[in-house]
């Protein structure tokens, strides 16, 4: 007898799990223009069942029109955790299979089941913003044929509110040179562009608005001394030792953002990363030969960059200015710079400072004193070391997780609870983040750049990072990006501001925050719910007052 039960998509099931001991999804409620996503979890438990079977999965009711069916399949971990930075909140540490890849279903549409082995099929619904209000039953169920194998159902109150639009910057870095890697195409051929685009078209469904444009290669996760692949759109001549610069190829980037709904632009970082020390790698054609003119042997604040960068970024902004877009960019100096870079990265700041004035500069760095000596205009600290700046009460504030946030707060590893990942919503809220950045959304290089790494078979980009950080979304054979359940849990965490801003709108911000800390106790990034229910209970009782105040 297979058993089945809607659960929340914050629920992570395992090949083990016992669904008796999950809790059941019975009552739901949702906003008008908000993404839904449950999951079908089922098991067969008959001992005399010893074979696959396939079932072929349905939905019923007034939402079942709406709705996207997909398997959740497993992916091997073999370093979930760090072993030095973890916490009790954590589904397990141990190496293993984690759920976390969103398939489209196999076999014509069907799902397999197997003896003693859980699994979960994954149900989005994209909820109209002109559906009427109210409860509508919405049914599960595994088929043979006609013939229901298992059903399973529960009640989705649509509250005839609309969901706003996210007003934060949201930024997940996608590295154009891994997907020209991982499918072996040219760099910005024309089918490197069609995957490039189907890449972006997720992220932006995805609430991810602010895209990493290489402006010139992004000097990230590069060894020192060493090269990732050119993935340049400004093109550079240099004619009797006149700079000129060539803007087609990033005016179709452009043209690809606006199309698919970017934005905002990250310009790339101006200064390698670790201590804005060198030059990028930049490529030219000097005097008709193409050569690099800089990079790792270039220093930052030598006669030669500095010379090209202040003739480069005013043309750049003249440029950007023309199509109406030099506002919406996000310049960067150096990607995480510590302490003991303060003065190089003063240094190099300075070579560019008066001509990105007026503009966000924004770098991810967690030490406080760069911005107490005036060093970043927007800093991005990380969540485990913002505490400072919110008690400085930095205007437009940031932040950012990656590999070393392990310990507390909120992240996105295969092995932290959903609902750890979905907290930061109310953490987003109640401090009035402005924006957030993530290195990885489709890093498919090991530590350093030095090889590609299979994301189906390795999560950690080769022991670099635990499960779940380098990437959230998986490339598909016909080169689309396949979602991750954590981008979908961390969408549901941005949907959750979204409808905290709304409720705040007819109530003020102070009580709403006041009726989700009755809830889970007190808001801060430092917190995480444990449990899915906490979570869900916040999102309902949010739910609650909106619909209290749109009769």
């Amino acid at each position: 007898m297979i058993q089945a039960k809607l659960i929340s998509s914050l629920e992570k099931c395992f090949p083990g799990t016992d669904i008796t001991e999950l809790s059941a999804i019975e009552e739901i409620s949702v906003l008008r223009g908000e993404r839904l996503s449950l999951q079908l979890a089922y098991r067969e438990d008959d001992k005399s069942k010893t074979r696959r079977e396939w079932y072929t999965p349905r939905v019923y009711g007034r939402l079942a029109e709406y709705a996207t069916l997909r398997l959740v399949d497993y992916v091997p971990s073999l370093m979930p955790a760090y072993p030095d930075r973890a916490d009790d909140n954590y589904l397990s540490t141990e190496p293993g299979l984690y759920p976390d890849l969103l398939s489209e279903l196999p076999m014509l549409g069907k799902v397999p089941v197997l003896s003693f082995q859980t699994r979960c099929l994954w149900i989005t619904m994209e909820i109209p913003n002109d559906l009427p209000g109210g409860t509508y039953e919405l049914e599960v169920g595994l088929y043979s044929g006609d013939t229901a194998a298992v059903t399973a159902s529960a009640q989705v109150r649509v509250i005839p509110a609309r969901l706003p639009e996210g007003k934060m910057f949201v930024t997940q870095w996608l590295h154009c040179d891994c997907l020209a890697d991982y499918y072996n195409v040219g760099v910005f051929s024309e089918r490197h562009w069609e995957i490039i685009e189907n890449f972006v078209r997720t992220a932006v469904a995805n609430g991810i608005n602010t895209l990493l444009t290489p402006v010139f290669t992004p000097p990230l996760d590069t060894a020192v001394g060493g090269e990732r692949p050119t993935v340049q759109l400004v093109g550079v001549r240099v004619d009797g030792g006149e700079y000129s610069f060539d803007y087609s190829r990033l005016d179709r980037w452009l043209d690809m953002c606006g199309r698919v709904g970017i934005k905002y632009f990250e310009i790339s970082h101006l200064f390698t990363q670790w201590g804005a020390a060198h030059a990028p790698k930049i490529v030219a054609k000097v005097d008709g030969v193409e050569k690099r003119i800089f990079g790792w042997d270039t220093d930052a604040t030598g006669p030669a960059y500095t010379r090209f960068l202040r003739t480069f970024i005013p043309d750049f902004l003249a440029h950007m200015k023309s199509r109406g877009l030099d506002r919406r960019c996000i310049f960067h100096i150096s990607d995480e710079p510590r302490l003991e870079h303060l003065e190089q990265y003063a240094k190099s700041r300075a070579v560019v400072a008066d001509l990105l004035d007026g503009y966000i500069v924004a770098d991810a760095l967690s030490n406080f004193e760069f911005w107490k000596h005036g060093l970043v205009s927007t800093p991005i600290p990380s969540n485990n070391h913002i505490e400072p700046f919110l008690e400085a009460k930095v205007p437009g504030l940031w932040t950012y997780y990656c590999c070393s946030q392990g310990v507390d707060v909120s992240n996105r590893f295969f092995a932290m609870p959903g609902a750890r990942t979905r907290a930061i919503g109310m953490q987003f809220y109640k401090y009035d983040i402005a924006g957030f950045l993530q290195w990885g959304y489709n890093f498919y290089f090991n530590q350093f750049s030095y090889d590609r790494v299979n994301p189906y078979l390795d999560s950690t980009a080769g022991y670099f990072v635990p499960s779940g950080d380098a990437y959230s979304v998986y490339p598909s054979h016909d080169g689309r990006a396949l979602e991750s359940m954590r981008i979908v849990q961390f969408y549901e965490a941005l949907q959750d501001r979204r409808a905290m801003e709304l409720c705040g709108q007819y109530y003020g911000k102070e009580r709403v925050v006041a009726e989700m800390e009755a809830i889970v106790g007190e808001i801060k990034f430092s917190k995480c719910p444990r449990r899915s229910e906490e979570l869900l209970g916040v999102r309902e009782k949010v739910n609650e007052l909106i619909a209290a105040a749109v009769k």
